[in-house]
């Protein structure tokens, strides 16, 4: 485990399609336990949840993980972990963060040690990853979103743009952008700082911010997309899933 790396998981109480969704009863754990613990499988760094919840707090650190408490007001997860950043860590000794959300309790531990992979390489801002679509309906399904990258390597893009479209048009792969992101500290300083991009607002993907201010993001491929739960019919399937052992 990499002392200067850290998983921040940015979880708030209030979601719109699913009040209260981090405390949801997972096969007999709140959601925010089997992400906690999902983290805590990668061996990367310390777990850390921000939350604007004590209820949500203390169920992170019942599953084993640390809790900080941060604004109500964040208008997205990216500020969140910012502020629980600044908050943990002012001596500025750690030096590279992973974004994982919430709602992510399917998630293969060895593809969030696969998102730190692209920082390997000191040109990249940001690292992500992402899965080839193989059901067909997921290929025109505005929300599945695709990156649109160059090859670096038989495992790796980078990241020319982002969009709910089906693109690149063409034969040959489309990919599945995974919403998980290791970012350089400076990089998420820098990114947080930025008004919002047009196509950003366009697309509503916040990921184009970053590149249309000019910051590289590489994009390490995986074999599985971890199910996102945002609705009541999500949380059923993970439930499913998670009570037959499926991940």
């Amino acid at each position: 485990m990499a002392s200067d790396v850290i998983i921040l998981i940015p979880a708030r109480l209030a979601a719109s399609r699913l009040p209260g969704k981090p405390l949801a009863d997972i096969a007999g754990a709140p959601m925010i336990a089997h992400v906690v613990a999902r983290a805590q499988a990668a061996g990367i760094g310390e777990v850390v949840v921000a939350t604007d919840s004590e209820p949500v707090a203390v169920a992170a650190e019942k599953a084993g993980g640390r809790a900080v408490m941060t604004a109500v007001d964040h208008p997205s997860g990216s500020d969140r972990i910012f502020e629980a950043l600044t908050q943990l860590d002012p001596e500025r000794r750690i030096g590279t963060v992973v974004n994982v959300q919430g709602d992510l309790p399917t998630l293969d531990p060895a593809d969030l040690r696969a998102a730190l992979s692209p920082l390997a390489d000191p040109a990249v801002d940001i690292a992500t990853i992402a899965a080839e679509i193989r059901a067909p309906s997921e290929r025109t399904n505005p929300n599945v979103v695709k990156v649109v990258g160059s090859p670096v390597d038989a495992r790796r893009l980078r990241a020319l743009y982002f969009t709910r479209a089906s693109a690149p048009h063409g034969e040959g792969p489309l990919y599945h952008h995974i919403g998980l992101y290791a970012y350089r500290r400076a990089a998420l300083e820098r990114f947080v700082k930025l008004p919002p991009s047009t196509l950003e607002k366009r697309e509503k993907l916040e990921q184009l911010r970053a590149l249309e201010a000019g910051m590289r993001i590489d994009v390490a491929l995986v074999s599985s997309v971890p199910l996102g739960v945002d609705t009541p019919e999500d949380l059923e399937k993970a439930r499913a899933m998670l009570a037959r052992g499926a991940s």
